[in-house]
């Protein structure tokens, strides 16, 4: 056994909180995931920096707000000047190695002509001399001695993936060409359908490549004495499209919708949603929708059935990843934490996807953190921020790293893994900046134990205000209740207060001021 831990980051794309059975949820069985539970924390009260998968992805590296780490939507590169404790890890003896999604780098067609993307599809999938990614892809990456990235989702999918499956079955390289051919009209659908077996879906590649990676460190491979393993997993982000015995697992005429589905009086008298909502085409039967759209009963119980059918899949495969940890011996040794970049309205309110809202289904997501020798089975009702974790993993790892312990913006965790009912936060900050398609807006939600704040750029005198012991499905906007006048004024003192801690302190002072 090692002497340093090794760290286990599972990690998938756009899976909400109760989207696990052992956090209630009754249709849904999440068996393996659920094991990692049994000797670790579940927190319930888990939520991202950003709902957005490249802001929440750098913060979970950096453990830095999105204002800070500049990635603040969508489409803005990770500046590689910002430390990430990958680099910091790899610097102390550790192999770092990441499997699957990264997205530290845009994957869409640029604006700006001489934009650069190493995560780049159209780049990885260009035949033109020069344009050709995989073959100057450059390492270490943002501190990952060894990368085999996929990019997309569902079955639209290139990286290292296509390399794998034009080798393992060629025969279906034609089928992956033409998908990827309509990649930006096909990743605008919830679902859709996919002529990949199971054993070649991009779940099983990241599998696959991850016990090849413990198996090659158990056998002595590596000189380094310990490892920390980014496995991610780009699924159940949507197309959701389960293959073989997983797309009919679940049935949409079994699935129940959210009781707030019907909402559409409050989102319509809406004073920034109102305006922004559309009613997507209740004649049309595929799955094409957009953000901000109201999405018919049909097509939510389909996205649902076909997201669980993901979500077993990606279950039956992390079970997989857990045998190999145990067989090999290194299980003992091994911090696992699972978890995900930001969650799915999933129907909620009568949308789907992400996008500016004010609700918890994007932003509460799924946290399970085991480590040996410290936790115990418990749920930690404690809240927790995205930002928290980098700083957490270098503490239990006993890793200082100066540059880093004076820029991390989160708290230290550990206190809570040892004791589930300790409090060590009073509020969670959510920065949301929206620039793509036909928005380009900001919010600020602010999360306390009792209460959920929201408030929109250019809206002065309006927010959404939820009481999220009272209204769970969040429908009763308490903003202009006079009973809790003196709440929301006081919350949005505390916004103020908690938006200045996190503000950049840069440039760096270079004199004394005499």
């Amino acid at each position: 056994m090692n002497e340093k831990m090794n760290v286990l980051l599972i990690i998938t794309d756009q899976q909400r909180a109760d989207h696990l059975s052992c956090a209630g949820n009754s249709v849904l069985k999440t068996p393996n995931i659920d094991s990692i539970a049994k000797n670790g924390v579940r927190f319930t009260n888990y939520f991202c920096t950003n709902p957005m998968c490249m802001p929440n992805r750098a913060t979970l590296f950096t453990g830095l707000y999105p204002n800070m780490h500049g990635v603040r939507c969508n489409g803005i590169n990770l500046p590689p000047e910002i430390p990430t404790i990958t680099q910091t890890l790899r610097k102390k003896g550790y192999h770092t190695i990441s499997i699957g999604k990264i997205h530290f780098q845009h994957y869409s067609p640029v604006i700006k002509r001489n934009a650069k993307s190493w995560e780049s599809m159209d780049d990885w999938t260009s035949e033109k001399k020069g344009k050709r990614v995989r073959e100057n892809f450059p390492l270490p990456y943002y501190g990952f001695n060894e990368v085999e990235i996929t990019l997309g989702h569902g079955d639209i999918m290139t990286g290292h993936y296509q390399d794998w499956l034009k080798e393992k079955a060629p025969q279906l390289s034609n089928y992956l060409g033409k998908r990827l051919a309509q990649r930006w009209m096909l990743m605008r659908y919830l679902y859709d359908e996919t002529e990949l077996p199971e054993e070649y879906f991009p779940t099983s590649y990241v599998t696959e490549r991850t016990i090849a990676f413990l198996e090659r460190f158990a056998q002595g491979k590596y000189d380094d004495e310990s490892f920390f393993l980014h496995c991610s997993i780009p699924d159940p982000h949507h197309p959701a499209c389960p293959p073989g015995k997983y797309k009919n697992m679940y049935k949409p005429e079994d699935i129940e919708l959210p009781p707030n589905y019907i909402d559409m009086d409050n989102l319509s008298n809406h004073n920034f949603l109102g305006n922004n909502i559309k009613k997507s085409n209740f004649k049309d039967q595929s799955g094409l929708v957009k953000l901000l759209e109201i999405t018919p009963e049909e097509k939510v119980r389909k996205f649902i059935s076909y997201t669980y059918g993901s979500i077993a899949l990606i279950d039956y495969n992390i079970g997989k990843i857990l045998s190999t940890l145990k067989n090999l011996g290194l299980e003992k040794n091994t911090m696992v934490i699972f978890t995900s970049d930001h969650g799915d309205l999933m129907g909620d309110h009568g949308l789907t996807l992400k996008g500016p809202v004010p609700f918890k289904g994007v932003l509460n997501i799924p946290l399970i953190w085991k480590v040996p020798g410290l936790t115990k089975n418990a749920v930690s009702s404690s809240l927790v921020s995205s930002v928290d974790i980098p700083k957490t993993i270098l503490k239990i790892l006993g890793i200082r790293d100066k540059t880093l312990i004076r820029t991390f913006q989160g708290f230290n965790l550990t206190p809570i893994l040892k004791d589930p009912n300790q409090r060590i936060r009073d509020c969670c900050l959510v920065e949301e900046d929206e620039e793509g398609g036909f928005l380009k807006t900001r919010l600020r939600h602010l999360i306390t134990e009792n209460y959920k704040l929201t408030i929109y750029e250019d809206f002065e005198n309006f927010g959404d205000l939820y009481n999220r012991d009272d209204d769970p499905g969040e429908t009763n906007n308490l903003w202009n209740n006079d009973k809790f006048k003196d709440i929301r004024n006081n919350l949005l003192r505390k916004m103020l207060h908690e938006s200045l801690k996190i503000q950049s302190r840069y440039p760096e002072t270079q004199a004394n001021i005499i």
